[in-house]
């Protein structure tokens, strides 16, 4: 059924839903944002699913944006980036939204696009040696449709320590930023997972659903104006000779002109 990702549903209705490309790093590419919008679609429907643990396979989380599909960007017309960024930001919706309680398994290093996805999970828990960074800027863009979720996640605060610089931070920092809820070691990560899937199975699932639902009404209040306002910004970024730069750079091993 899915070509980029894996899913498995247990006795219990504990689904686990894997991107798996860990050739790749597991970057989301424009088949990976089609196959997880359809996958929240459908665990979300399913009443015989009670939660959703979101992971990846291989030595990665999710290393952020296919550099190859921002590369098409490049050369796209605006109307076609648009549309890319908004498919980018319905799957984002669409995990967030999930009425299940989605929990993210980390089991490796998140860059970019995979901090959103961390973001839009209700809890997340990592490993103890995983590294994380927004990256878009050393790219002459900027986490622009994954930035509502996480400010939503860090708050403004914390996020502008991280928002704009690039820079790595490692496990410990993301529990204090509010990324992570915990750190574990890595023979501890499956047992820290089921210890927040199991208070769920004596919940009510409508209930839990009705209680996520309100927690995001009373929330951050991320709709049409926020999302599209990420969608402008990021069209305008690719419009910009910086982007340009930075992405041919990458491809060329050489720094871009504002490296120091």
């Amino acid at each position: 059924m899915y070509q980029t990702l894996r899913l498995e549903t247990d006795a219990r209705g504990v689904a686990t839903l894997t991107l798996n490309r860990p050739e790749k790093h597991n970057v989301l590419d424009a088949q990976m944002i089609a196959e997880l919008t359809g996958a929240a679609a459908r665990l979300g429907a399913d009443d015989g699913v009670r939660v959703v643990v979101l992971t990846g396979a291989g030595a990665s989380f999710c290393a952020g944006g296919d550099l190859g599909w921002m590369k098409v960007q490049i050369e796209a017309d605006a109307e076609t980036r648009a549309r890319e960024a908004g498919k980018l930001a319905a799957m984002l919706g669409a995990l967030n939204r999930m009425p299940k309680p989605l929990i993210g398994r980390v089991q490796g290093q998140a860059f970019g696009g995979g901090l959103g996805m961390m973001a839009v999970c209700d809890v997340a828990i990592g490993v103890g040696t995983a590294q994380f960074a927004l990256t878009e800027t050393r790219l002459g863009l900027i986490p622009a449709t994954i930035g509502p979720y996480v400010l939503a996640r860090m708050g403004e605060a914390m996020a502008r320590r991280v928002f704009m610089s690039g820079r790595r931070f490692d496990a410990a920092e993301a529990v204090t930023l509010g990324l992570l809820a915990r750190a574990v070691p890595a023979e501890a990560l499956d047992a820290a997972i089921e210890a927040e899937v199991t208070p769920y199975l004596s919940c009510a699932p409508g209930a839990v659903a009705r209680a996520k639902a309100l927690a995001l009404h009373l929330g951050a209040g991320i709709g049409p104006e926020e999302v599209g306002h990420s969608i402008a910004e990021l069209v305008a970024c690719w419009e910009g000779a910086e982007a340009r730069e930075g992405v041919e750079a990458f491809f060329a091993r050489r720094k871009p002109g504002w490296s120091a």
